[in-house]
């Protein structure tokens, strides 16, 4: 039996690379993208360029009704998932909300992904893995009271909301590992360094010129930052490995006492369970 793999993203910059390897490593792979004609043209194209068996399929993070279906789906079609690489992230420049009431890009970088995982865990077996693509801005995340609310509108408050998310995704990695320790499932952070995707981009016409002319030569091209991830899924080596945080396909030891054992760590789970029983969503 094929092993199954689930690449969120998959369609983006990075999110074809990680999605072209696997599939090319024989996985049966999914690629759980935002509904679009771009996504209908990446699967048809990965398609053609890999020969492998790939399966796109639907996937909004900011909608529970959304991600709720796509499990369902998965359960129905699928016994067992090997691979989860949670690789879709946003960084809109200006505020978008979620039913005018929760933070876009947090719902999607942090809160979605909180809810497919959990959703899919019964469907993981020993051995398998889960990647959760974070970055390096999480070293400026705050975990606070109004991690989730909406309203705060200017782009520079967005860049602070996308580290405050890519933090969040890297504590819940934290706590994923220490839960599925016994059950031989590993969960591991991927930092993909800065890289020149189309998430640099505010639509601001003054940041975006001085960017594309000062920052985005020296940037990581997306086949390069897409290598830390694919090595998580694929290596051998790493297969025993898990609650770590890796950067140019090696351990990087962030993770320090403080920040595995603090007091915004415990403020999330508060928060993600309170919007858990808001929103009326059992996991």
């Amino acid at each position: 039996m094929k092993k199954v793999a689930i690449v969120t993203g998959a369609n983006g910059d990075m999110g074809r690379e990680i999605t072209k390897a696997i599939a090319k490593a024989g996985y049966i792979t999914i690629m759980a993208c935002f509904p679009s004609q771009r996504a209908e043209q990446t699967h048809a194209k990965i398609q053609k360029e890999t020969n492998g068996e790939i399966v796109l399929l639907p996937l909004d993070l900011a909608s529970q009704e959304s991600i709720f279906n796509f499990v369902e789906k998965i359960a129905n079609d699928y016994p067992q998932i090997d691979l989860l690489v949670n690789n879709a992230g946003v960084l809109y420049p200006k505020q978008k909300d979620v039913e005018e009431r929760w933070d876009y890009t947090t719902m999607v970088n942090y809160f979605g992904h909180y809810i497919l995982t959990t959703k899919l865990l019964p469907l993981f077996h020993e051995g398998g893995r889960i990647i959760n693509v974070v970055s390096l801005t999480y070293r400026f995340g705050k975990i606070e009271p109004q991690l989730f609310e909406y309203g705060r509108n200017s782009w520079v408050q967005q860049v602070q909301n996308y580290s405050n998310s890519k933090l969040a995704l890297l504590y819940f990695s934290l706590d994923l590992a220490e839960q599925l320790k016994e059950k031989n499932i590993t969960v591991n952070c991927s930092d993909p360094g800065i890289v020149g995707t189309k998430i640099i981009a505010m639509n601001n016409n003054f940041f975006d010129k001085i960017c594309d002319v000062f920052a985005r030569p020296f940037m990581k091209s997306p086949k390069n930052g897409a290598k830390t991830a694919i090595y998580l899924a694929l290596d051998g080596n790493v297969g025993k490995i898990s609650g770590e945080y890796f950067e140019n396909a090696k351990k990087i030891p962030v993770l320090s006492h403080v920040l595995q054992n603090n007091e915004e760590r415990e403020l999330l789970r508060k928060l993600t369970q309170d919007l858990l029983h808001e929103r009326n969503i059992l996991i």
